[in-house]
């Protein structure tokens, strides 16, 4: 196995790599802190060309976990795991049950929930083998699909930067580009349409257009992002898999706004620059999807989920998103700046009174 130099961008506590030959299991389970608490962060099932592309993706993908749940202010670690494979392929019970046992191994260090390629009944499976699960359906009193709190949580962030730049949360009559009407997309769709926002979408799935296009026929439907990204767009919403926000397109948004639900937007560091010199307001990715992970963790309440309890917790997006463009702001630094010092500072003041989580 070669390695590049992603591998080594990210300080991690543990990186478990978890290989089943008889089911074909191949996964890499990163936590990379567990100051607040046990590693929570969902499971991503996808055909990476290479073991060092996924050990990469997890690596960045669990440290964005920490930042995200510190931010939430949850007493939760950062944790993130990746199957190596083809989902629609390659899922199997066997498989997803022997991955079960390798979280079992961790003993509460890291739970795990949905994420790109799994759903609410895949953890079921999962929890056969494990009880360190969120995300699982409402039969088995779990919260069930995280992507809808994920998408209110993402309208909540749209909200609060459209009050940062227009003066006014409304987003009436404002035209919204969404990149993915998956899980989250599709959700979001729904929150722009009853608010009145003009939406223009797109998504490399004919049939998850298709569904848009039949619950809302207003919705205009574009051939690729790069089209979308061009169109005269006030907010721009990238909601697929990572590094959507890249050089070229940056350069190409007459967005004002760039509000998703997509984990790890930003292409490289400087990223965020370039956005801030262009006069685009960029709400940190980890700081406006948080809404599903705060669903999952309410599954962990004692007293049992309760999605009125979390959905008001997901409102909370709005200030978090507001304090952090403005202390970007006040301190003549980037959005992803200040939204890492925020979560940051958290991880200092209340993680030093943990430090590791032990199971």
């Amino acid at each position: 196995m070669s390695f590049d130099a992603r591998v080594f961008a990210h300080p991690h506590e543990q990186v478990v790599f978890c290989h089943d030959p008889a089911s074909g299991l191949r996964a890499i389970i990163g936590l990379h802190s567990t100051a607040l608490g046990p590693g929570l962060g969902g499971t991503r099932f996808h055909p990476y060309a290479s073991e060092a592309d996924a050990l990469a993706d997890v690596l960045a993908l669990s440290q964005g976990m920490a930042y995200k749940n510190a931010l939430a202010g949850l007493d939760l670690g950062g944790g993130k795991a990746v199957i190596i494979g083809d989902p629609a392929t390659d899922k199997t019970e066997a498989l997803l049950r022997a991955y079960g046992r390798f979280v079992e191994t961790l003993g509460g260090r890291y739970f795990t929930a949905c994420d790109v390629g799994t759903f609410s009944p895949d953890m079921d499976v999962i929890a056969r083998e494990t009880s360190y699960v969120t995300g699982r359906t409402v039969e088995h009193g779990g919260a069930g699909d995280s992507s809808v709190l994920t998408a209110f949580g993402v309208y909540q962030g749209m909200r609060a930067s459209a009050q940062h730049v227009w003066g006014d949360t409304s987003l009436a009559g404002r035209t919204v580009g969404i990149s993915g009407v998956g899980k989250v997309g599709r959700h979001l769709v729904q929150h722009l349409v009853d608010e009145d926002a003009h939406v223009v979408v797109t998504d490399v799935s004919r049939a998850a257009l298709d569904a848009i296009t039949a619950a809302h026929p207003g919705v205009k439907v574009v051939g690729s992002t790069e089209e979308l990204v061009a169109e005269p767009l006030d907010v721009y919403a990238p909601c697929a898999l990572g590094r959507a926000l890249t050089d070229d397109v940056v350069r190409t948004l007459s967005a004002r706004v760039v509000c998703g639900g997509a984990n790890n937007q930003l292409a490289h560091e400087g990223t965020a620059k370039l956005l801030t010199e262009k006069g685009i307001t960029y709400a940190p990715d980890y700081c406006v999807n948080s809404g599903g992970v705060i669903q999952v963790a309410d599954e962990l309440d004692p007293s049992g989920f309760s999605f009125d309890r979390a959905k008001a917790r997901a409102t909370g997006i709005f200030d978090t998103t507001l304090a952090v463009l403005e202390r970007a702001a006040g301190e003549g630094i980037t959005s992803a700046e200040a939204a890492d010092r925020q979560a940051e500072q958290r991880m200092r003041d209340v993680g030093r009174l943990k430090n590791i989580h032990l199971a």
